[in-house]
């Protein structure tokens, strides 16, 4: 039995220690002692950021009506109107076709272009004097000529 005090004490007075250190700490903050730390004299003055202005957007609600299905005058934006200009037609080139042949052993085709008085030997995808041979076959070929595209029958 007097082992189980002796325990009983000891276990006592350490609770008690521990409040007494918990009761320290809590009075020790609630009543801080006075500061005797040197306080920082700066001779520099306070100055405040400039405040950059912010940028603002809208929200334009041009959407149709979920439930109507309609769209209000007020929602729909107006498109401005687009100006048509002229186009300016290059001068177009006396170009003539006069036929073609079929290499034996790779299977190309070589067209006869006369282009202004000049004849050229012309396959598929070929640009002689700014005129690019874009298509052709037996009856006619199609050429291109800056922006204009043409057609070109067999001429005999």
């Amino acid at each position: 039995m007097l082992k189980k005090s002796y325990k009983t004490y000891f276990l006592l007075s350490l609770v008690l220690i521990v409040w007494g250190l918990l009761g320290y700490e809590i009075i020790k903050t609630i009543n801080p002692a006075e500061d005797n730390s040197p306080t920082l004299t700066t001779s520099e003055k306070f100055v405040p950021k400039t405040i950059k202005e912010r940028d603002t957007f809208s929200i334009t609600a041009n959407y149709r009506d979920p439930f109507l299905g309609t769209i209000t005058n007020e929602n729909v934006a107006k498109k401005p109107k687009i100006k048509r200009v002229k186009k300016i037609e290059a001068p177009s080139k006396q170009v003539s076709y006069s036929g073609f042949i079929t290499e034996t052993n790779t299977g190309n085709k070589i067209f006869f272009i006369t282009i202004g008085n000049q004849q050229h030997m012309m396959s598929l995808g070929e640009v002689q004097d700014s005129v690019k041979l874009i298509s052709g076959n037996k009856e006619t070929v199609k050429i291109r000529y800056g922006n204009v595209s043409k057609t070109i029958p067999l001429s005999e």
